[in-house]
């Protein structure tokens, strides 16, 4: 089918919603309704979310087994790739591109629509295109041209076919892409044959790696016959387990980690296994202990509930976030320590609360406490308690700490980089011996509390730096849940809207322009930022002559900004601005203005009026600024 008719197809669709199928691939049309439900802007000319260098640079360390395995193929076509006009690129599960090479022109080119390494080219992102389809689908597709939902890529060709993991997990993308005139019929085929040469490949390693381990594992079961332990490969598959385990469960190779947990048991110490070719975490071993006998059968009562999960909060319906909710469901009715890593207001707190709502320990109290909020010189005394007399100023009573406070419960540290070095010792010392000494007493108090922990830094970076322990961190460490920051679930952005403007009671004109702009801002404030900014909007509504006019243009004024010199310097640029404008561009603010009074200040019914996309609008807004 030629190229013409796919643009008219697609100008079609964009302007009218009409789309005949029958005559388009029918993954083409699917995505295709996809980004236009989700609002994907069809004349995005470049792409947006790109990763900083340091960002970046993590994005490759977690994703090394993909790049170690794929770059000696890619390296292999890489000459046919350069003099076929081409270039190719690995992309991680999340969209990001993690590598590119080929042809230095088609490299230029690329450049200029932010096709370049860090950037996020998934459909949410940038439409309907190669490497976001494939994600999407889990399927190989090439997508030429006008097949693009984004002008960013109608010049483009581009072959994607998805990588797995030997345990079935999406690994990643390989694309091969082209100016649409180079294009040609083998490009899928290269990209599907390298996909399952690495595939091959990771297969065999995971294989070797667990021989390795299961070897490593006899060492174990010789050295500590006695204790309750056992050793799970990566899917957490349980291959090996000390005497007392298997003699008590019989079937219990294969079985599944948690499933253990469920029966009244509880991790200790988790110990990674690693391989010596590479460092490489193969496997863990895990010392386990039985729950106190009270709470033994409690969580098979949770999972026999597990359908009524409890969230205080908009779940939202991203593909990442719905991955951290499952996690979450996943851990909840176990008394696994819980270590939460994401940036600052993007809800770790909510997430903890949920893991202590589907606990067995829900009934019990749930203490969170903000580390890097405490003075140094009070932290011990705030986390263990103190008897009366213990110090000068000490109360008549005494103080129960937080961890007794938490008893029968689950206790929150966040921010756990923030706490001193002596701290740490005693912390370490509470998560070995599950006991806690409030300070003036030789009196030591068992403890029945869950621990979950949580910061916004690179804790690894602390590890390596020297500023937290290694013992700690392993400690803390046994199940790990990354909460994405809101610029990585844009799509949830609306129900967010919906969800705080209902439970606060705030009623927002304008409400489809103003999604809009909230979709499209980065959100480095995450939740919080959108919380207080919502507010802001709700109280400029109240009055009713700005609430037409400005609420939704004003946005800006109501998001972190970088601070101008002065007024006067605003301004003199907007006089500059004024004064760079040719006679056309004039015509067309003019016209804008007009339009704006005519709708009091609807950009969605000016835009129409005018007879333009409402991105375009926005775009001459900012670019007039007005």
């Amino acid at each position: 089918m030629n190229t013409t008719f796919y643009f008219d197809a697609w100008k079609r669709f964009v302007k009218e919603g009409i789309l005949d199928s029958a005559r388009l691939n029918k993954r083409i049309s699917e995505s295709w309704h996809r980004c236009k439900k989700e609002k994907v802007n069809p004349y995005l000319k470049k792409g947006l979310d790109l990763l900083s260098e340091e960002e970046l640079n993590a994005k490759k360390v977690k994703n090394s087994l993909l790049i170690e395995m794929a770059s000696p193929y890619i390296k292999k076509m890489d000459q046919a790739i350069k003099d076929s006009g081409m270039m190719a690129l690995l992309v991680d599960p999340d969209g990001y591109v993690l590598s590119l090479t080929g042809n230095q022109q088609t490299l230029s080119d690329a450049r200029k629509i932010n096709f370049v390494e860090g950037v996020r080219w998934t459909e949410a992102e940038v439409g309907t295109n190669a490497i976001g389809t494939a994600l999407q689908t889990k399927e190989a597709v090439t997508i030429n041209g006008a097949e693009h939902y984004s002008v960013a890529s109608h010049q483009w060709s581009c072959s994607a076919t998805p990588i797995f993991h030997d345990n079935g997990n999406l690994l990643g993308v390989i694309d091969v892409s082209c100016p649409v005139n180079y294009s040609h019929p083998f490009m899928l085929g290269m990209v599907t044959s390298i996909s399952y040469a690495i595939e091959k490949e990771i297969s065999k390693r995971c294989h070797l790696e667990e021989i390795i381990l299961f070897q490593q594992a006899g060492h174990l079961v010789e050295t500590y016959q006695s204790q309750p332990f056992l050793v799970c490969n990566l899917k957490q598959m349980i291959i090996s387990a000390s005497k007392p385990l298997r003699e008590k469960f019989p079937q219990l190779i294969g079985m599944n980690l948690y499933e253990l947990l469920h029966n009244g048991y509880q991790i200790d110490v988790e110990m990674p296994f690693h391989s010596k070719e590479n460092n490489r975490i193969i496997g863990s071993c895990y010392f386990l202990s039985e729950r106190i006998t009270h709470r033994k059968n409690v969580s098979f009562q949770a999972k026999s509930h597990s359908k009524s999960f409890i969230f205080k909060g908009e779940c939202g319906t991203s593909e990442v976030f719905q991955n951290t909710l499952a996690k979450v469901k996943l851990v909840a009715p176990t008394d696994a320590t819980v270590f939460i890593s994401g940036e600052t207001g993007s809800g770790k707190e909510l997430i903890a609360r949920a893991i202590h709502d589907n606990s067995p320990r829900k009934d019990g109290p749930f203490i969170s406490i903000n580390c890097g909020a405490i003075p140094k010189d009070l932290m011990e005394s705030e986390l263990f308690g103190y008897v009366e007399g213990a110090f000068t100023g000490a109360r008549r009573q005494g103080y129960k700490g937080k961890f007794e406070q938490a008893q029968e419960g689950t206790i929150f540290l966040d921010e756990i980089g923030e706490i001193p070095h002596s701290m740490q010792v005693a912390l370490l010392r509470v998560l070995q011996e599950k006991k806690v000494s409030p300070i003036g007493s030789t009196r030591e108090i068992p403890l029945d509390v869950r621990f979950i922990t949580a910061t916004h830094r690179d804790i690894t970076k602390l590890v390596k730096d020297g500023d937290f322990r290694e013992d700690l961190y392993y400690r803390l460490n046994v199940y790990p849940i990354d909460v994405p920051p809101l610029r990585r679930r844009k799509e949830d952005i609306p129900h967010l809207v919906r969800y705080f403007c209902k439970g606060n009671g705030w009623n927002l004109p304008n409400m489809d322009d103003l999604s809009y702009r909230l979709t499209d801002y980065e959100w480095p404030g995450n939740i919080r930022e959108l919380i207080n900014v919502l507010e802001r909007l709700h109280i400029m509504s109240l009055d009713e002559q700005s609430s037409q006019n400005i609420i939704v243009n004003s946005f800006e004024s109501l998001t972190i900004r970088h601070p101008s010199n002065s007024s006067l310097n605003e301004q003199e640029n907007k006089e500059e601005a004024e004064k760079k404008l040719n006679a056309r561009e004039k015509i067309q603010k003019d016209l804008m203005l007009d339009a704006l009074k005519k709708t009091k200040g609807n950009v969605t019914a000016a835009a129409k009026l005018l007879e333009i996309p409402r991105s375009t609008f926005y775009k001459r807004l900012q670019k007039f600024g007005m």
